[in-house]
């Protein structure tokens, strides 16, 4: 059912923002707790449960487009490990997923990533740019990995950026395989990685999947993926309709009109109830 839903919101979602044409994903995973008294399979920790909803959001349209639910117990990067994005994509990811040997098989697979680097990371400089400061940038390198280990798993050189937010005065360091794309695009990229952020913050507000009605991993399961899809049902009633509402005021009117019948358009509108269908 989402994967038929999702294909319905994957022929009508508009562009993402950015002026390039490679399809750009965000990554992340969130956990939803789970008293482990009650939910005994979510065994995470000694005296807590939990599960984990990994996601994958198309920043066309922030459409959620890959996601996987697991125990709490799987890291983000064995999920990670697992997607296959479209050969050009670009895809944010933050520290949770720093792998180097998964960012010598993206390369090779011609899949761009942005993440942030680790403070902890040794490497050498092996090339400067220069960079425009009024953009908050401080620098624009070209790295390679030191240490035999590293070197093994990620032989491939990488750019290296940093960037201080104007509006926290925080400064970041990326890392990424795109030499082409500007290292402000590449400091925007990351910035942008925050709407997936947004989703799990949205989806748990308002589509229950912090408390269950059953108690078996099923019961579980079954629950957050019928969230889901009323998730991607929200998506396509806003594409469909091109109203400029978004999908909480979407879901607000159902919630208050669900027993009530009225025309799905002429409600979105705010008009009288008139004869056309919104079909899915």
């Amino acid at each position: 059912m989402f994967g038929k839903l999702l294909r319905r919101c994957q022929g009508i979602i508009p562009g993402h923002n950015f002026r390039f044409n490679h399809p750009l994903y965000s990554l992340d995973a969130s956990a939803i707790d789970l008293c482990l008294s009650v939910f005994p399979w979510a065994d995470f920790r000694s005296t807590k449960g939990a599960i984990k909803l990994h996601a994958g959001l198309n920043h066309k349209a922030y459409l959620l487009e890959l996601v996987t639910v697991t125990t709490g117990k799987i890291s983000d990067i064995e999920v990670g490990r697992t997607l296959e994005f479209p050969q050009g994509s670009m895809v944010a990811i933050d520290r949770g997923y720093n792998d180097y040997a998964w960012f010598n098989q993206l390369t090779e697979k011609g899949i761009f990533f942005v993440t942030r680097q680790k403070s902890n990371a040794d490497y050498s400089v092996i090339e400067r740019r220069e960079v425009t400061r009024k953009q908050g940038l401080s620098s624009d390198q070209t790295i390679e990995f030191a240490g035999i280990q590293t070197v093994k798993k990620c032989p491939v050189p990488l750019r290296r950026i940093g960037y201080r937010d104007p509006e926290t005065s925080k400064h970041y360091v990326f890392l990424t395989n795109n030499f082409k794309l500007a290292a402000k695009t590449i400091a925007d990229i990351c910035k942008a990685r925050w709407q997936v952020e947004l989703f799990f913050k949205w989806i748990k507000q308002n589509l229950k999947i912090k408390s269950f009605i059953g108690t078996s991993k099923n019961a579980v399961m079954t629950q957050i993926w019928i969230a889901l899809c009323v998730y991607l049902l929200l998506a396509f009633i806003k594409f469909q309709s091109k109203l400029n509402k978004s999908m909480q005021q979407i879901l607000r009117l159902l919630q208050l009109n669900l027993f009530a019948k009225r025309d799905l358009l002429a409600l979105l509108r705010g008009g009288p109830p008139h004869n056309k269908q919104l079909s899915i």
